[in-house]
Parts: structure tokens; C-alpha cells; sequence
């Protein structure tokens, strides 16, 4: 029914750049609500997989910084922020505190904080990721909470003083937590049912039996509506708070940072007499008929089931949000969940599944975990959460998130409103794990606070019905995206500004690149995200620096040379950068020139930093990408480097240089970072270019690095289409501007590390001049204060960002996931994959801060701890061999992989520019193509059947099974290909039939297979289909492109082949048995 006074808004599906949209409003609707399943198109060979999720996950991204003035960026343990004014010290009491603590608010200046006092370290191995491994030195790698010593930015909470009775509590630093406490006085209420006896998934055990609370619901008490998500009860107060929430007098972050929203965090209004029942037992008042009957959210397209809620004083059946008492209830029935399954891995050697490895799905009641966010984009290294500390300590396993939360979507509900509701307290947006009081009150799922439902959000634009809040899609879908409005809003949004920057030196004009880049960009003009605004400029350098004028009225780009590389100045700023709408034909004709304008140039140096000083300052004004291309060392001008790497040095551990030589690049990129610009780095080098230094420009302006060893349009042909597919890709695929992201998390956990490309702006505020959706993130947590009595934990990611279309738009992800109070129940919920994302994370940093050979021990001792714990903690009878549960039974070989990954394995055959990106990768990738890059996958294709296969747009996509990396699985009658994500190697035996080298490879015999050879045939025959359609859809869900080589049993590339059977021993590293061995040798010690 149509409200009065509420104007009717468009409803529709727009998409960005390609990804289908569903638009909801608020308000009646005109228009039926259309749902929207395009797939996106515009996005060059990696157009999503059809289906609301595809079946890959998400990861983590770059570098640890150096020592030095700054430490915002790559990995950081995130501190309070610098201009600390007055010695002021935080105090939190803990969850379990009794008594009533009266909370007022500071002073919102900064504040200092002591090192947190970690009782619960649990000893381990000497070097090791796990708490009690180090000293203080490298405590940024413990996985509980770690003192934080360095200033990272500005500071933007308010923070609370606690008197009374808190002073006798140890002091904790507030890393990285999102929920500042408010101004509530807290009392304990008597307790409620037990919920940890029907928090379970519905007829899978009988409940155990643990100690009854004497307490039930009052009668004449219905417990209506959809379920609360945990924690406790708070009842509001007669006369609830009127006015808005009280303004930060914290000076605003620069730009679009919304610090009123994604940047600060508003307490709110103090009321009074507030009681907080600490039961887990609810009691809700009786509500409408209409609401008692609610059904349960569903996501768009599917059909919804109601819940049942029986009226009248029974206890109200919850659905099964924790699993607290699986493990336990199952022992009593003589029954073990899978997932701990005791093997012995020495003796069970075929455990590597055939099909690829799916995220483990959390312990939730079916109508929960239906609505959860889809692992490929928010994924926790442990799906059931430890409730203290001590109990993570004893796992000896990390607690962390990896996010990919720009991904490409096939769908994606839109929201447009002007009334965004939050949390009032600590700034949730709504979502489907908040629990809805009655219709007018709304339970937050990260601090509890109850807050009131605005009018706006009575009405439901799907159903057009008026009365169910519960029903709208902000609270059916996990992943959402808002239309914001202009109080997220400090300055009108940016237009898209691109600036290309080139390297036109001999050695630049040698490799051929400069035709591959301006003939792609040519081809894709019209594709660059954009809309009227969308600006364009470019400049080139050797050991001077050129601009391109494209002033309107001209009859050719104008070059203007500035030779001063000591004081850059822009030259006529306000024609450099151009309307690529009203000067195209300027800019196509400069494209087309630039490649021959420098073939006779003898010009060897390379004035890089200088042109990215220009570079920053024509973009300042804005904000935008730069996108620089650089094929040699820097050797003019501030950020010359020289060359530090000695070949015969390479492997030696102590010795390679993997921090940066200059904070230059680090410096200019913060600068960069704070006026809305991300630099893009393309390294086209076959020498020493010294990645470490130069992609730091990247890694802290949220950008991306892209290298091309030994580049090269004739000896290297093969990179040209690399290098062309991965650009046609990155300038036509989606883009986000002036970007904030903020990670939340239930009270009682908190954030201490984050891995990737941004700057930390305040303690848990990444800025992301650009957001793209190839990047990965990853965040490293700690159990802060214990979460007895929550059932559940919840997180949230929050990204606010520009649109290529000039939207201001938020997209939120939350997770819900179950607490758990045994061992083994951790154990049963570990996410192997997303544990050695953390890992390899993790690993990069103790790279740069310590040793190679120190993260190569401590990989190792994360597989060693947490199988001793598990042996000696969890099994209750001792068995000889190696015991894993089957949760973990592929670790010891993930890790394996890691060490044998280019960025950990020693040995000279590794170029430290390949090293560092590879470490740069690491930190950068969404977990699917990590994982992949780790552990290849091997498939045999020469005998490729349509038996199991998928059906994806009229293609029959042939699914064979996946192998072990092991020469013993190789045959010489057959064809094997192996997919290492950011290469492909098709090995044919010697031996292999004809059929399959004349159908497919097109030659007519073994012998006549050249040597070089990178593509497949398109022939007519249904091996070939098969085997192209296989390929065709391995490369098109990622967003690099594989090269493919074809080899030979003899063939020159053989030994790159096997240098990725992980399970195989090679010349510096054990094979996985023996692995297995030495890992038994130090659990048995």
C-alpha cells in the first residue's frame, strides 16, 4: 500500500561496467522489480561465471613495509594514532565483569596505549607463527594481541574512559576494534534457557545433556519474529534518546572520506538506567498476526520457507546458529563428524580430492546459513570461532579473514534509498543476522544495542507490503550495495581521471612495448569506465620529461619537454589532462604517433621518480589512476636506484635484498594516497629493476603491480599477447574511486593485522585511492574478551567507493559464523585453504622483517604446532604415524607447496625481481588464484570425455579429474596439462597416442611437435573442441592470462614442469613424503 508523504523513486537494475544489478527503493514501486542475471559483459576474456556465485574464493595482497617514519601500509599491526597530545591511558573491562561501570565520554583527542599483557601465550617452537614462539621483535607475527609501537595515521574514534571498578582490570589495547564502548551502565539479569541446547542444526543429535538454567520464558510471552542473533538483551529505556548523534570534533580526513560514516565512529546518546541481561535467554513482546508468521529471508530468486515460531510460553526453538556441543553430542552416539576423522598421513597417500576444494560450510541452521555471505568474497580461516584466547593459543592455528570484496557479481541487489540504516552504537549496517525485537525495534549483531526501525524502512519494495521490515533486502542478502546520499559525501564525487605514464628510453623503444600498450588502449578507448567527465592524459620520460597538450582546437598533440628533473613544474596543467569525450580524435592521433615518435632515439636513462612527481602533481587536484610503464632501473634524478643483485647470491637467506633501498617510492605513494591517487605499475624488464623498491609506489596507494620478465616484442612474442590480453583487461574492467573500506567484528574480537595494497588511515580504516576487483585483502584477529554466552559471531566489511558513473555507493558483506568452546571443535571448523592464505601472508612479512630462511621455519612450524596439539590435546588414543584430522590433512602439503613457491624457495634458478613479485602476488591475490599459483592443478586431457561435464553458454566444458603433482601420476601414453594459474604447461608423453596429436595438437607425428609451441590448433574434431573449450574456460575465470606451452618429454621446459610436482623432490627441497617424515619426527619429540 502506498504511504503518504513518501516520494516514489525509480526502481531497476543498473550495472557497472557489467554487473547486474537489482534496484530497490523506498517507497511504492510503478515498475515491477526486474532481477537482473546479465552477465557482465565489457570485461575483456574474463567475463564472470553464470550464477549468483561462482564456485572460487577469495585471498590477500602486498608487502611488509621497512623500517622507518612510516608504517601505514602492506601488513601492519594498526596502533592508535600519531598526534598523541596527552598521555592518556584506555582501560576496558572485561565482558565478565559484574559490576555496574558508569562509561563517559573523553576528550576526543588521541589517546596512548600500553602494550597489551597477554597472559595466555602458550610456549611453541622457536619459530613460529603462534604466540610464545617470539620476543617482542617480531611479535607482529603472534596470532593473539600484539603491542602496538607505531603511529599510523590520523585518529578518528572516540574513545570512552573507564572509571570505577575497571582500574583493577589489565590494561588492553584497543587495536583495530570497531566497537568502542558507549555510554550504557551494564547489570547482570537473571539467566535465561539454555541456548547451547537447541542452537544446533535440527535432527542431527540428541542436545547434550549440560547444566540446566532454571529459568523459562514469563507466560503469555510469544517470542515472535525473526530469530535474534545472540549475545544480550538490552531493554530500552522509558524514554529513548531524541537528537543526532553528537558530532566528531576530530578534523576531517581528506576528500570523499565520509568520516562521519565509514571514517568515525558516533557513540551515542547516553540513555539512562540501562540493564544489559547477560542471560541468553529472550523474551519478546507479542506482536501482529501478519509479523508472527514471517517468513524466513531468502536471497533474491529463491523461494523463501516460512519459520514456525509456536505462540504462547514455550521456550523459543532458535534455530541452530553455534555448534558449541556438536562434537559432544556425537561422541555420546559413537559418531565422529568427518572433519575429525583421525588420519594417518603417512599411510594415506590419495588425499588430494579430485574435484576442487570447496570452503567448509559452517555449522549453522540451514535458514542461517542459506543467507550467508558467499566464501568466494569474505572468508575466516576458522569456521567455528574459539571463544577465548587461551582456547585459539592451544590450536596453534591462525584467526584471520581474507576478503575479495570488489568482485565481479552476476548479481547484485542495489538499494536505493535515502535512509541507510546503522547501528547507532558502533555503525553496522543492517543485515540478516540482526535480530528484530518486534517490528519497530531492531537488535544490532555486533554490540547488541537495540535500535528503532525508521518509518522509511516499514515498506518493502519487493513485495510493495507495508509492516515488514524484516523482509527488505538489506536484510535478505549478505551482499548489498547501497546508493549513498550526500551526507557520505565531503566533496561532490570525482570524475574518472586516467594518466598513462611511459618509459620512452632506447631500452624501452628496444622491447616493442609502446605499439602492444597505444594499440590496446586505441582498441578499448571507448571501453575505459567513465561517463562525460572522464579525463585522459599522457606523458612519456627518458632522461627528461615530456606533456602532451591536446587542447581543443588543435590539429595535433603538442609536446612539451621539461628538462629540469631537479624542480618539476607542470607545464599549461589545464591541457594535460583532457575530456576524452570532446578530444578523442587528439587523443587516438597521439596513440598512433607515440610508438614511432622515439625509434631513433639513443636516450639510456631513466628519469622515473621526476616523472612520477609530475605525474602526482598533475593528478592532485582530482584524484585518479596513474598507470606507469617502466622496462629498466631507475637512474636520474630523486628515487635513482642501483643495482643490488648478485646471481650467485640468490639463494643465500640473509643476504637477499628484499626491502626496499630508498623510502622515496613509499614516501611519494603516501602522498598520493592522501590526494586520491593509486599508481598502477607495469615492469616490462629483462634486467635487475629492483621491484622491491619501485613497487612500494603501488603497494601503499592501493594499486597494482604487473611484471613482464625479459619482455620482448621478437625474442619474447609470446608476452605480447600476455601483456595485451592483461591490459585490455585492466582499462576496461570496473573501478572504484576515493575508496574507504572498514572491516567490523562482534565485541569481543578484534583486528590487529591487515595484508594488502592501502593505506591505514586510522586504526582500522583502510584508504583505497582505487579499489578494482582483482585485489584481495586479508586481516589477522584475535579474541579480545571472552565470548561466553554468544552463540554466534558476526563481521562486516564495509566499502564505500565512487563509481566510474560518479555514484557514491557502499557495498557491504557480512558473515556470520558459530563460537565453539571445545579443541576439537576448532579443529572441525579449520578452512585448510584460507589458513595458508594467512599463512603465505604472514610469511612475506617475516621475509621482509627477519629472514627467508626465518619464514621458511616458521611455515614449517605451523604444520608442526598445531599436529602436536591436535595429538596430544584431541586424540584420546595414540596411534603410531602421522595423525591429522581429516579437516587438515591437506596442511602439511599446502605448506609444502608454499615452500616450494618462488617467493620461499631457496636455490639461485629464482630472479629476485620474480621473487619480490611473487611476493607481491601473494599479498595481492584473491585467495582462488593464490591457492592455485601454490598447489597447480593437474588434469590428464588426452582422453577428455563429455561424461560429467558442464553446460555454460551452448559449450560443453569437459570436468576431468584433478591429479596429485607426483611424476608417478604421469604416463608417457597420455597428455597431461597443468594449471598453475598464471601459467599453463600441457606435457605430452612420448608415447601418446596419435589421435590425440593429430586431432589435437595438429601435427602428424610425436616428433613433429615444435619446441616452441604456445597455441592449440582450432580444428574441427571433437578432441579439439573438447580440449580448447577446457582451456578457453580454465583462463576465462581469472583476470591474468595463462600462457600456454606446449612441451615435449625432452623439451627445454621440462624442468619448469617439474619444478611444480610439489609432492617430488628436487634439488633443494624434500619430497612430500619426506616432509611427512620430518614433520612426525618433531610432533613425536
Amino acid at each position: 500500500m502506498a504511504q503518504p508523504g513518501r516520494p516514489p523513486a525509480a526502481v531497476g537494475h543498473s550495472g557497472q561496467n557489467g554487473a547486474g544489478e537489482q534496484r530497490y527503493t523506498n517507497g511504492p514501486v510503478q515498475n515491477s522489480l526486474v532481477h537482473s542475471s546479465q552477465m557482465s559483459d565489457g570485461q575483456g576474456y574474463s567475463s564472470a561465471v553464470p550464477g549468483l556465485y561462482s564456485h572460487q574464493v577469495p585471498a590477500k595482497v602486498p608487502l611488509q613495509p621497512s623500517s622507518g617514519q612510516y608504517n601505514f601500509g602492506g601488513s601492519q599491526n594498526v596502533s592508535p594514532l600519531s598526534n598523541q597530545r596527552s598521555g592518556q591511558t584506555i582501560n576496558r573491562p572485561s565482558m565478565g565483569h559484574t559490576s555496574v561501570v558508569p562509561l563517559q565520554h573523553a576528550s576526543s583527542g588521541p589517546q596512548m596505549l600500553p602494550p597489551s599483557q597477554n597472559s595466555a601465550a602458550v610456549p611453541s617452537s622457536s619459530s613460529s607463527f603462534v604466540p610464545g614462539a617470539h620476543n617482542a621483535a617480531l611479535s607482529n607475527w603472534q596470532y593473539d594481541q600484539t603491542p602496538m609501537s607505531q603511529p599510523t595515521g590520523s585518529q578518528t574514534h572516540h574513545f570512552a574512559h573507564i572509571a570505577g571498578t575497571a582500574s583493577t582490570h589489565p590494561s588492553l589495547s584497543l587495536s583495530g576494534s570497531t566497537n568502542p564502548p558507549t555510554s550504557h551502565q551494564y547489570t547482570v539479569s537473571p539467566g535465561g534457557p539454555p541456548l547451547q541446547n537447541s542452537y544446533m542444526k535440527p535432527g542431527s543429535v540428541p542436545a547434550p545433556v549440560n547444566r540446566p538454567l532454571a529459568s523459562v520464558f514469563p507466560p503469555a510471552r510469544s517470542p515472535p519474529g525473526p530469530p535474534p542473533v545472540g549475545g544480550p538483551t538490552l531493554v530500552r529505556p522509558s524514554a529513548p534518546p531524541v537528537g543526532p548523534p553528537p558530532t566528531s570534533s576530530v578534523p576531517h580526513p581528506p576528500l570523499n572520506s565520509a568520516s562521519n560514516h565509514e571514517a568515525t565512529t558516533f557513540p551515542s546518546p547516553a540513555p539512562q538506567n540501562l540493564n544489559l541481561g547477560r542471560s541468553i535467554g529472550y523474551s519478546y513482546p507479542t506482536l501482529p498476526p501478519a509479523y508472527q508468521s514471517a517468513s524466513s529471508p531468502g536471497a533474491p530468486g529463491m523461494q523463501s520457507s516460512p519459520l514456525q515460531y509456536p505462540a504462547g510460553s514455550q521456550s523459543f526453538p532458535q534455530p541452530a546458529l553455534g555448534g558449541n556441543h556438536l562434537t559432544a553430542s556425537m561422541g555420546r552416539l559413537s559418531l565422529q563428524p568427518e572433519g575429525l576423522r583421525p588420519i594417518n598421513l603417512l599411510q594415506e597417500r590419495n588425499i588430494l580430492p579430485v574435484t576442487p576444494l570447496q570452503a567448509p560450510v559452517p555449522n549453522l541452521h540451514e535458514e542461517i546459513q542459506k543467507l550467508n555471505c558467499n566464501p568466494e568474497l569474505f572468508r575466516c580461516t576458522l569456521t567455528n570461532i574459539p571463544q577465548t584466547q587461551a582456547l585459539l593459543n592451544k590450536a596453534k592455528l591462525p584467526l584471520g579473514l581474507l576478503l575479495h570484496p570488489f568482485k565481479d557479481l552476476s548479481q547484485l541487489p542495489v538499494v536505493t534509498s535515502s535512509t541507510i540504516v546503522r547501528c547507532r552504537s558502533c555503525r553496522t549496517y543492517i543485515n540478516p543476522f540482526v535480530s528484530f525485537l518486534d517490528q519497530r525495534r531492531w537488535k544490532c549483531n555486533l554490540c547488541y544495542r537495540v535500535n528503532d526501525v525508521p518509518e522509511e524502512f516499514m515498506y518493502n519494495p519487493v513485495t510493495r507490503v507495508y509492516g515488514e521490515p524484516h523482509k527488505r533486502p538489506e536484510v535478505q542478502n549478505a551482499t548489498i550495495e547501497f546508493m549513498a546520499p550526500s551526507e557520505y559525501m565531503l566533496r561532490p564525487p570525482q570524475p574518472p581521471v586516467y594518466l598513462f605514464v611511459f618509459d620512452v628510453s632506447h631500452n624501452a623503444i628496444e622491447t616493442g612495448y609502446l605499439n602492444t600498450v597505444c594499440k590496446t588502449l586505441l582498441d578499448n578507448l571507448d571501453l575505459l569506465p567513465g561517463n562525460t567527465r572522464t579525463k585522459i592524459g599522457f606523458i612519456t620520460f627518458d632522461s627528461t620529461i615530456h606533456f602532451y597538450s591536446l587542447q581543443e582546437g588543435l590539429s595535433q598533440p603538442q609536446m612539451l619537454i621539461v628538462s629540469d628533473i631537479e624542480d618539476v613544474f607542470i607545464p599549461m596543467p589545464e591541457n594535460l589532462l583532457v575530456n576524452l569525450n570532446e578530444n578523442k580524435e587528439l587523443i587516438q592521433d597521439l596513440l598512433r604517433t607515440l610508438p614511432q615518435m622515439f625509434t631513433k632515439s639513443l636516450e639510456t636513462q631513466s628519469a622515473l621518480g621526476p616523472a612520477l612527481q609530475a605525474a602526482f602533481k598533475l593528478m592532485s587536484p582530482t584524484g585518479g589512476r596513474i598507470s606507469v610503464f617502466q622496462t629498466q632501473l631507475p637512474s636520474l634524478g630523486v628515487g635513482a636506484l642501483k643495482s643490488r643483485e648478485e646471481p650467485n647470491q640468490r639463494a643465500a637467506a640473509k643476504d637477499i635484498h628484499l626491502t626496499p633501498s630508498t623510502d622515496f617510492y613509499k614516501k611519494l605513494a603516501l602522498d598520493c594516497s592522501g590526494q586520491q591517487v593509486a599508481v598502477d605499475l607495469f615492469l616490462l624488464s629483462g634486467q635487475y629493476s629492483d621491484l622491491a623498491s619501485l613497487g612500494c609506489i603501488s603497494r601503499y596507494s592501493a594499486g597494482s603491480v604487473y611484471y613482464y620478465q625479459s619482455y620482448h616484442h621478437q625474442h619474447n612474442p609470446v608476452q605480447v599477447e600476455k601483456l595485451q590480453k592483461e591490459l585490455k583487461r585492466y582499462v576496461t574492467r570496473k573501478i572504484g574511486f576515493e575508496a574507504v573500506m572498514r572491516i567490523r567484528c562482534t565485541k569481543g574480537l578484534s583486528i590487529h593485522t591487515f595484508h594488502g595494497n592501502f593505506f591505514v588511515r586510522s586504526t582500522d580504516l583502510l584508504s583505497l585511492p582505487n579499489v578494482n576487483p582483482d585485489a584481495g585483502y586479508a586481516v589477522q584477529m584475535s579474541v579480545e574478551e571472552s565470548l561466553t554466552d554468544m552463540p554466534v559471531v558476526s563481521f562486516q566489511s564495509a566499502l564505500l567507493y565512487t563509481s566510474s558513473k560518479g555514484e557514491r555507493r557502499i557495498r557491504v558483506h557480512t558473515m556470520c559464523l558459530p563460537v565453539v568452546t571445545t579443541l576439537s571443535d576448532v579443529y572441525l571448523g579449520a578452512d585448510v585453504q584460507a589458513i595458508t592464505g594467512l599463512l603465505a601472508n604472514m610469511a612475506v612479512d617475516r621475509s621482509v622483517s627477519a629472514s627467508l630462511s626465518d619464514a621458511r621455519d616458521a611455515l614449517v612450524n605451523a604444520v608442526i604446532d598445531s599436529l602436536s596439539a591436535y595429538r596430544s590435546l584431541v586424540l584420546s588414543i595414540q596411534q603410531p604415524g602421522l595423525m591429522a584430522p581429516y579437516s587438515l590433512r591437506l596442511f602439511p602439503l599446502h605448506v609444502l607447496a608454499l615452500l616450494k613457491q618462488k617467493a620461499f624457495q631457496t636455490g639461485t634458478n629464482i630472479r629476485l625481481d620474480e621473487r619480490i613479485f611473487t611476493m607481491c602476488q601473494v599479498k595481492n591475490q584473491p585467495l582462488i588464484y593464490l591457492m592455485l599459483m601454490t598447489h597447480p592443478n593437474l588434469y590428464r586431457v588426452d582422453n577428455l570425455t563429455d561424461e560429467g561435464a558442464l553446460n555454460i553458454n551452448d559449450r560443453t566444458i569437459p570436468q576431468p579429474p584433478i591429479l596429485q603433482l607426483s611424476v608417478e601420476k604421469l604416463s608417457r601414453d597420455g597428455a597431461y596439462l597443468m594449471d598453475a594459474g598464471s601459467v599453463m604447461f600441457m606435457w605430452v608423453g612420448k608415447n601418446c597416442g596419435q589421435n590425440f596429436i593429430s586431432q589435437v595438437l595438429g601435427v602428424p607425428s610425436y616428433a613433429s611437435i615444435p619446441q616452441n609451441m604456445t597455441h592449440l590448433p582450432e580444428l574441427e574434431t571433437a578432441e579439439s573442441i573438447r580440449t580448447i573449450a577446457f582451456i578457453s574456460w580454465l583462463r576465462e575465470q581469472r583476470p591474468f592470462f595463462p600462457i600456454l606451452y606446449i612441451i615435449r618429454d625432452e623439451g627445454p621446459l621440462k624442468s619448469s614442469f617439474l619444478q611444480n610436482m610439489i609432492e617430488d623432490r628436487t634439488e633443494s627441497a624434500l619430497s612430500y613424503y619426506e616432509f611427512l617424515l620430518h614433520i612426525q619426527q618433531q610432533v613425536n619429540k
